[in-house]
Protein backbone atom coordinates (compact mmCIF):
# COMPACT_ATOMS: atom_id res chain seq x y z
CA UNK A 1 0.00 0.00 0.00
CA UNK A 2 1.43 3.33 -0.93
CA UNK A 3 -0.10 6.76 -1.57
CA UNK A 4 -0.73 8.33 -4.63
CA UNK A 5 0.23 12.01 -5.40
CA UNK A 6 -2.43 12.53 -8.45
CA UNK A 7 -0.39 15.69 -9.46
CA UNK A 8 2.52 13.78 -9.74
CA UNK A 9 1.11 11.63 -12.12
CA UNK A 10 -0.50 13.80 -14.41
CA UNK A 11 2.59 15.59 -14.58
CA UNK A 12 4.59 12.91 -16.10
CA UNK A 13 2.50 12.85 -19.55
CA UNK A 14 1.55 15.36 -21.92
CA UNK A 15 -0.71 13.66 -24.14
CA UNK A 16 -4.55 13.61 -24.64
CA UNK A 17 -6.97 10.78 -25.01
CA UNK A 18 -4.47 8.19 -23.87
CA UNK A 19 -5.35 6.85 -20.53
CA UNK A 20 -2.91 5.52 -17.79
CA UNK A 21 -3.40 2.84 -14.83
CA UNK A 22 -2.71 4.26 -11.23
CA UNK A 23 -4.27 1.46 -9.56
CA UNK A 24 -6.34 -1.25 -9.46
CA UNK A 25 -9.35 -2.91 -6.77
CA UNK A 26 -11.68 -5.59 -7.25
CA UNK A 27 -11.08 -6.29 -11.24
CA UNK A 28 -11.79 -2.47 -11.72
CA UNK A 29 -8.60 -0.33 -13.16
CA UNK A 30 -8.16 3.54 -11.98
CA UNK A 31 -7.09 5.50 -14.85
CA UNK A 32 -5.88 8.76 -15.65
CA UNK A 33 -6.08 10.77 -18.54
CA UNK A 34 -5.38 14.48 -20.06
CA UNK A 35 -8.72 15.59 -22.17
CA UNK A 36 -8.57 18.55 -25.00
CA UNK A 37 -10.97 18.79 -27.52
CA UNK A 38 -13.23 16.46 -28.58
CA UNK A 39 -13.43 12.79 -28.74
CA UNK A 40 -15.81 10.11 -30.64
CA UNK A 41 -19.02 9.34 -29.59
CA UNK A 42 -19.14 5.68 -28.52
CA UNK A 43 -20.19 3.59 -25.74
CA UNK A 44 -19.55 0.50 -24.17
CA UNK A 45 -21.92 -2.58 -24.27
CA UNK A 46 -20.76 -4.07 -21.12
CA UNK A 47 -19.14 -1.60 -18.78
CA UNK A 48 -20.19 1.47 -16.74
CA UNK A 49 -17.72 4.34 -16.57
CA UNK A 50 -17.57 6.87 -13.70
CA UNK A 51 -15.31 10.23 -15.01
CA UNK A 52 -14.03 12.45 -12.28
CA UNK A 53 -12.16 15.88 -13.21
CA UNK A 54 -9.75 16.59 -10.47
CA UNK A 55 -8.36 19.78 -12.65
CA UNK A 56 -10.24 21.67 -15.41
CA UNK A 57 -13.58 21.02 -16.68
CA UNK A 58 -14.95 18.67 -19.36
CA UNK A 59 -18.29 18.19 -21.43
CA UNK A 60 -20.09 14.93 -21.70
CA UNK A 61 -22.35 14.71 -24.67
CA UNK A 62 -25.35 12.20 -24.49
CA UNK A 63 -27.96 11.80 -27.33
CA UNK A 64 -30.40 14.25 -25.60
CA UNK A 65 -28.75 16.25 -23.03
CA UNK A 66 -24.94 17.48 -22.27
CA UNK A 67 -23.49 17.53 -18.89
CA UNK A 68 -20.31 19.94 -17.87
CA UNK A 69 -18.48 18.76 -15.37
CA UNK A 70 -16.25 21.20 -13.31
CA UNK A 71 -13.11 19.90 -10.85
CA UNK A 72 -13.93 18.17 -8.25
CA UNK A 73 -17.07 16.43 -9.78
CA UNK A 74 -18.25 13.34 -11.13
CA UNK A 75 -20.35 11.25 -13.30
CA UNK A 76 -21.15 7.82 -14.04
CA UNK A 77 -22.22 6.63 -17.57
CA UNK A 78 -24.39 3.53 -17.61
CA UNK A 79 -23.12 0.68 -19.95
CA UNK A 80 -24.64 1.15 -23.28
CA UNK A 81 -25.32 4.53 -23.36
CA UNK A 82 -23.35 6.99 -26.13
CA UNK A 83 -21.36 9.32 -24.82
CA UNK A 84 -18.86 11.79 -26.25
CA UNK A 85 -16.18 13.51 -23.68
CA UNK A 86 -14.60 16.69 -24.87
CA UNK A 87 -12.73 19.51 -23.11
CA UNK A 88 -11.86 22.99 -24.21
CA UNK A 89 -9.01 23.59 -22.66
CA UNK A 90 -6.92 20.66 -21.23
CA UNK A 91 -8.62 18.94 -18.47
CA UNK A 92 -7.13 16.23 -16.15
CA UNK A 93 -9.70 13.52 -15.56
CA UNK A 94 -9.71 10.36 -13.32
CA UNK A 95 -11.42 7.30 -14.41
CA UNK A 96 -12.60 4.46 -12.38
CA UNK A 97 -13.62 1.02 -15.21
CA UNK A 98 -13.60 -2.58 -15.56
CA UNK A 99 -10.30 -3.94 -16.78
CA UNK A 100 -11.67 -5.18 -19.74
CA UNK A 101 -12.87 -1.71 -21.00
CA UNK A 102 -11.23 -0.10 -24.18
CA UNK A 103 -11.74 3.28 -24.24
CA UNK A 104 -13.59 3.64 -27.80
CA UNK A 105 -15.57 1.11 -26.80
CA UNK A 106 -17.67 -0.95 -29.50
CA UNK A 107 -15.38 1.41 -32.21
CA UNK A 108 -11.99 -0.59 -31.07
CA UNK A 109 -10.45 0.28 -34.90
CA UNK A 110 -10.70 3.66 -34.02
CA UNK A 111 -7.49 6.03 -34.54
CA UNK A 112 -7.72 6.65 -30.64
CA UNK A 113 -7.94 3.45 -29.18
CA UNK A 114 -5.50 2.82 -26.82
CA UNK A 115 -4.43 -1.09 -25.66
CA UNK A 116 -2.09 -2.03 -23.22
CA UNK A 117 -2.41 0.44 -21.13
CA UNK A 118 0.57 1.17 -18.67
CA UNK A 119 0.80 1.94 -15.33
CA UNK A 120 2.41 5.57 -14.14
Amino acid sequence: MKKINLKGKFELFDDYWHPRIIGELNGQLVKIAKFKGTFEMHKHDHEDELFQVIKGQIQIKFEDQTETLDEGEMIVVPKGVLHQPSAAEEAWVLMFEPASTVNTGENENSDLTKEDLEWV
